[in-house]
């Protein structure tokens, strides 16, 4: 077996996005495609796969079933074992993989693109195989649901409203946001039930927010096989930093020019003071509703070891302990950071170091000047930094982010 000659194509999105319908219209419509495909459902029984086992072209096509988890989490250890299984056997071309509706797409990624890690290791699935060495990821897909898409963005509702109990205590519009942002083909599906011009401002917030991805409309799941098989449009590294806030982030202000003519804009805050814990969390509990997407981290004095993150996505806001402030490490590891990136020690400041604060705000016809205002409000005062500053409290706690009042 040639190394690395088996191309997969992942697919995620929403449940009742239309992964299930797009996935029996390419196996329908490709007739020479020779595919295995692994089908994940949260539930006990997989009703995905059953849809998928109907479709009259797969009789030849090996249906791996997992189900009652994850494949980005609990399932994890399945995946690697029955993707072992099939490269050894070997009598596909093409592997097609669904996610469930509340699957993460970067771990996913992960098994394909990077293989084992620390938390799986061939001796879990008790098969000497790397899945790296013989799969090569070549695209990534989401699909989207336009109409609620709209319908929620538009109204400052929630990107989903399924009734979905996750594993873990993520939650589900952080999932449906990390979907939109991780992918190379952005499926704009339902496109039948929205008007055209919406249909337009539709897409003009999604590429805001993955800027990288190709956007195909559909309607009923169909969409050309070539849009999504074969594309060789995978690229990890790129794929990782591609989401719309973290080019806001890197780059600074930037939009196209039809997307502010739709009200989609986006900008970035700044400040190297630190926040008062108390407005800063008011602030939190109360981001505007057409905030479609907020991210990015700050400081408080009363947890200056680490850098706090917020984490916006729809209606689900969190906030909370990310990251550790290279100022809080012994000097000598400082300085060997210089060391190595000294454009770190050119942005230092003498008594605060690299604590900061930048957040990206991405939304429809927000009013940053409004926002800004309130977040210049929540900025220390030279007389609160003349304090003990260990006395204020901390509201965000010290293990993960998470869900703040909105």
């Amino acid at each position: 077996m040639n190394a690395k000659d088996i191309p997969v194509t992942v697919l995620s999105g929403s449940l009742g996005a239309g992964k299930t319908t797009l996935l029996n219209n390419v196996l329908n419509t490709e007739e020479n495609l020779d595919a295995a495909v692994v089908v994940n459902d949260m539930g006990e029984v997989n009703i995905d796969a059953e849809l998928v086992e109907e479709t009259e072209t797969t009789d030849d096509e090996e249906i791996i079933e997992l189900s009652n988890g994850c494949i980005c989490c609990r399932l994890r250890g399945d995946l690697l074992d029955e993707v072992g299984r099939l490269a050894e056997e070997r009598d596909f071309e093409y592997l097609l993989v669904e996610s469930s509706g509340i699957s993460e797409p970067i771990p996913v990624a992960q098994t394909f693109a990077l293989g084992y890690d620390a938390d799986f290791t061939p001796e879990d699935t008790g098969r000497d195989f790397d899945p790296s060495e013989f799969y090569e990821l070549d695209t990534t897909v989401t699909v989207v649901n336009a109409h609620s898409v709209y319908e929620n963005f538009s109204s400052g509702a929630a990107l989903t409203d399924e009734d979905v109990e996750a594993e873990s205590d993520r939650m589900p519009e952080g999932v449906v946001m990390d979907q939109i942002e991780f992918c190379d083909v952005l499926v704009m599906n339902k496109c039948d039930l929205v008007p055209e011009e919406e249909l337009d401002e539709i897409e003009d917030v999604l590429r805001t927010l993955q800027p990288r991805a190709k956007i195909v409309r559909s309607e009923h799941g169909g969409v050309d096989p070539g849009e999504i098989l074969d594309t060789g449009r995978f690229d990890f590294e790129e794929a990782q930093s591609s989401a719309g806030w973290m080019h806001e982030l890197e780059e600074g202000h930037h939009h196209e020019d039809a997307a502010e003519e739709h009200g989609v804009t986006s900008f970035v805050y700044r400040e190297r003071r630190p926040f008062h814990p108390g407005r800063i969390e008011e602030f939190l509990s109360d981001i505007p509703e057409n905030v479609i997407r907020a991210k990015g981290y700050f400081w408080i004095p009363s947890a200056d070891a680490v850098a706090m993150g917020i984490d916006k996505a729809g209606t689900s806001v969190r906030a909370g302990p990310n990251s550790r402030w290279l100022a809080s490490l012994p000097q000598r590891e400082i300085e060997k950071y210089f060391e190595k990136y000294p454009e770190v020690e050119d942005e230092w400041h003498p008594e605060w170091g690299d604590r900061n604060t930048k957040l990206v705000f991405i939304g429809r016809e927000i009013d940053a000047a409004s926002i800004e205002e309130e977040l210049d409000a929540c900025v220390m005062t030279d007389e609160e930094l003349e304090r003990d500053l260990d006395s204020y409290r901390n509201p965000f706690g010290s293990d993960g982010q998470t869900e703040v009042g909105n």
